[in-house]
C-alpha cells in the first residue's frame, strides 16, 4: 500500500493563522484543502512535508463569489461544485461551467478549490487555462501584506508559482467589461480525466467587431500558455470562420506539447488548433445570440 512519509498535522482557524504557522514552520509545510492533487503525490513519495496545515476552516473566510461594478471576485476556498452552481459567475463568465463540468467528478468538486487548482499550478489544469482567457489576477498575502499579480507572473513554471513558503494565495479577480462571453472546450481520454489538450476562450465586441479576445490553452507545454498573438490577430476584425482559422493556426504553431500516453505532439498541435477555433465560435456566439443558451 502505498502511504506518505510521516508528517504533523496543524488546522488553521484563520488566514493570519494560516500565514503565521507558514511562518514559522518554512519550506517544511504545505497548505491542504481538497488535497486531491496533493495527497497522492505524497503517497507516491514525489512529494514529502514535515507539516501539513489543513486550511478548510478558512471556508468562511475566503469562500465567496463577489460580484462587484469593475470586476468578480472569487475567495482562494471557493469550492468548484460552488463556482459551477453559481448563476451569476455563469452570466459573466459561461466558460468556468463550461470548465467546471467537466473537472473530474462530483466527490472532487465537492471539496477541491479554485486556490488548490491554481497553486498545484499543473500544466494540464483547467482552471488555470480558464483564468489566463479571462485575465483574471491572483492576490497572495503574507506577513508584510498582499500583493497583486497576473496570470503570468503568477505561474512560474510547472508545479510552481509566485506564493512564497510563508504566503497564502487569498482571492482571484476578474475584470468585469461590457460586450464579452467566454467559452472553454476540453478533450479527455475518459470523463473526469486530465486534458489532453484544453482552451479557454474569451472575446469582446462592440458594433459587430471583435474589441479584443482572450485565449488560455492547458496541456500543450511546460506552462499554461496565453497567446497574445492571437488577441493581436483578431482585435479590429469581424468574426468569420477565416478569423477563427487564423488563430486556430496560432495556436498550433505556438504549442510545444510532448508525445505522452495522451497523445502525440502532432495530435495536441491539431487539438490546439481545433479548440481554439471552437472556443471563439461559441463565445461569439453566445454575444451575438445570447437567448441560445450555454
Amino acid at each position: 500500500m502505498q502511504v506518505p512519509a510521516p508528517f504533523e498535522y496543524e488546522r488553521a482557524d484563520s488566514v493570519d493563522h494560516a500565514i503565521g504557522l507558514l511562518d514559522r514552520l518554512g519550506g517544511a509545510a504545505r497548505l491542504v484543502a481538497g488535497g486531491h492533487s496533493l495527497l497522492p503525490m505524497m503517497k507516491l513519495r514525489l512529494a514529502n512535508f514535515e507539516y501539513l496545515i489543513d486550511i478548510n476552516d478558512l471556508h468562511g473566510e475566503l469562500g465567496y463569489i463577489r460580484v462587484e461594478p469593475d470586476e468578480i471576485r472569487i475567495g482562494a476556498m471557493t469550492r468548484h461544485r460552488e463556482l459551477l452552481e453559481s448563476d451569476e459567475l455563469a452570466a459573466a463568465f459561461p466558460l468556468f461551467r463550461d470548465a467546471e463540468r467537466v473537472i473530474a467528478d462530483p466527490a472532487v468538486r465537492n471539496r477541491g478549490t479554485i486556490g488548490g487548482s491554481l497553486c498545484q499550478a499543473d500544466p494540464s489544469e483547467d482552471l488555470s487555462a480558464v483564468c489566463t482567457a479571462v485575465n483574471a489576477s491572483c492576490v497572495i498575502r503574507g506577513r508584510d501584506g498582499e500583493r497583486v499579480m497576473t496570470m503570468e507572473q503568477f505561474h512560474r513554471g510547472p508545479y510552481e508559482t509566485a506564493v512564497a513558503d510563508n504566503e497564502i494565495l487569498t482571492e482571484v479577480r476578474i475584470p468585469l467589461r461590457p460586450g464579452g462571453s467566454s467559452a472553454y472546450a476540453k478533450v479527455e481520454r475518459r470523463a473526469g480525466d486530465w486534458a489532453v489538450v484544453s482552451c479557454g476562450g474569451a472575446v469582446w465586441m462592440d458594433g459587430g467587431v471583435i474589441v479584443d479576445a482572450r485565449i488560455g490553452l492547458a496541456a500543450v507545454g511546460p506552462n499554461t500558455t496565453g497567446l497574445p498573438a492571437i488577441s493581436a490577430a483578431l482585435r479590429g476584425k469581424v468574426p468569420s470562420e477565416q478569423l477563427y482559422a487564423e488563430a486556430g493556426a496560432l495556436a498550433a504553431a505556438e504549442s510545444n506539447p510532448q508525445t505522452d500516453q495522451r497523445g502525440s505532439a502532432d495530435y495536441k498541435r491539431h487539438l490546439a488548433d481545433e479548440l481554439t477555433r471552437r472556443v471563439l465560435r461559441t463565445a461569439v456566439d453566445r454575444i451575438t445570440n445570447p437567448g441560445a443558451g450555454a
